[in-house]
């Protein structure tokens, strides 16, 4: 089958590789009609991992059944699926409290696993023709049928949970002020979701032109950070007080204002002197405990300079880690059923497999509009 198949820093292929077999009679072979791509494939692509030659991306993934094992009983051959990014048994202590990014079973000496991605366990990636899913039953999020809703419920797989999760970390309820840090798909997940929780104002930080005017079409409220600071933008529409809550949906590698160079921590410490005091963080955005490229040796290993006494002094709360897709995609699912959710407006391309490579490289260089690329293998959509 063809695959997306990562060569060296800043290049990928689409090559021929072994198709996937069931191993297990819980396993599941789909024939994937659309797969994402998202922000933490890219820091496998900039060389950011310790990512090797030859690993298929591809952790946001949809399709068909096309082969279950014996052991298989929920699915039958041509359901339409969707499955989350983290790869998980469904029976460890860690599943069973709903804590499916944090499985114990899937990837040992390690808590979760991911396809595609490194150092999450030997599971493939789905921007291939087809991909094996282990533990089928629990993995599987069935669909209606057809192709109805297709952009929107690939999403279900990472970034729409992801964003709704960084909401459920700063515990949003209705009528409360939230600011997320990122405009990017999962930041404007994030807004989105606090909107649909019920947010009284959700505030989107960032720089880049077409990701604001994109908040602000969804009803967020857009700051561009190169036009001052954003802490002090948002208190002067919130009184002086500040947001109730905020989310990072940027990670370790923010940049500074002017673009010119990376500074972990800022966003984090932006949090800190936007939300109010005893306010509450939910940090989505992803934080590595080693990053080969980081500006500094601290940040090479993780290690961040935060303003824990800012933060101590104001009672804030933090809530982090990467998300538990299972714990929201089945009732994210019925919102966009019910017409409720339209996650879709984020994609910017629909593009056949054999052009990721391009993609990629524009995504990465977020040139041309690219913010959220889908890729469809092999199938009509992809026209």
């Amino acid at each position: 089958m063809k695959a997306v198949v990562y060569e060296k820093p800043f290049s990928v292929a689409v090559r021929d590789v072994d198709d996937p077999d069931v191993q297990h009679p819980n396993d599941a072979i789909i024939r994937i009609t659309s797969t994402a791509i998202g922000g933490s494939d890219l820091h496998m692509y900039e060389g950011r991992t310790a990512a090797e030659s030859g690993i298929v991306f591809g952790h946001e993934n949809l399709g068909i059944v096309e082969e279950i094992g014996s052991g298989v009983t929920s699915l039958i051959h041509g359901d339409r699926v969707v499955m989350p990014f983290n790869v998980a048994c469904g029976f460890c202590k860690n599943c069973l409290a709903g804590k499916t990014g944090f499985c114990l079973t899937v990837n040992p000496g390690f808590a979760g696993g991911a396809y595609g991605y490194v150092a999450t366990g030997p599971f493939a990636g789905g921007q291939a023709e087809r991909l094996r899913v282990p533990f089928a039953d629990f993995n599987c999020l069935k669909l209606p049928s057809g192709g109805e809703f297709e952009t929107d419920f690939v999403l279900l797989a990472d970034i729409f949970p992801t964003g709704y999760h960084g909401c459920e970390l700063a515990q949003v309820s209705p009528g409360e002020s939230v600011a997320v840090f990122g405009a990017g798909p999962v930041g404007l997940m994030a807004a989105y979701s606090a909107l649909l929780r019920g947010a009284s104002k959700a505030f989107c930080v960032d720089r880049v032109p077409e990701r604001l005017a994109k908040a602000e079409e969804i009803g967020a409220i857009p700051i561009d950070f190169t036009e001052g600071d954003p802490a002090e933008q948002i208190k002067e529409q919130t009184l002086g007080e500040g947001t109730d809550k905020g989310v990072d949906a940027v990670g370790y590698q923010a940049q500074s204002a002017d673009a010119s160079r990376e500074e972990p921590a800022v966003v984090l410490n932006e949090l800190v002197e936007t939300v109010r005091p005893t306010g509450m963080l939910g940090v989505p955005g992803r934080y590595v405990p080693s990053d080969p490229g980081g500006p500094d040796e601290h940040a090479k290993h993780g290690q961040l300079l935060v303003s824990i006494g800012r933060m101590f002094e104001k009672g804030q709360q933090m809530g982090t880690g990467l998300c538990n897709v299972k714990q929201y995609n089945r009732q994210l699912r019925d919102l966009i059923i019910a017409g409720r959710a339209k996650p879709g407006f984020v994609v910017s391309h629909e593009l056949p497999l054999d052009q990721a490579p391009l993609a990629y490289e524009k995504f990465d260089k977020r040139i041309e509009g690219y913010t959220k690329v889908v890729l469809h293998p092999g199938h009509a959509l992809a026209a």
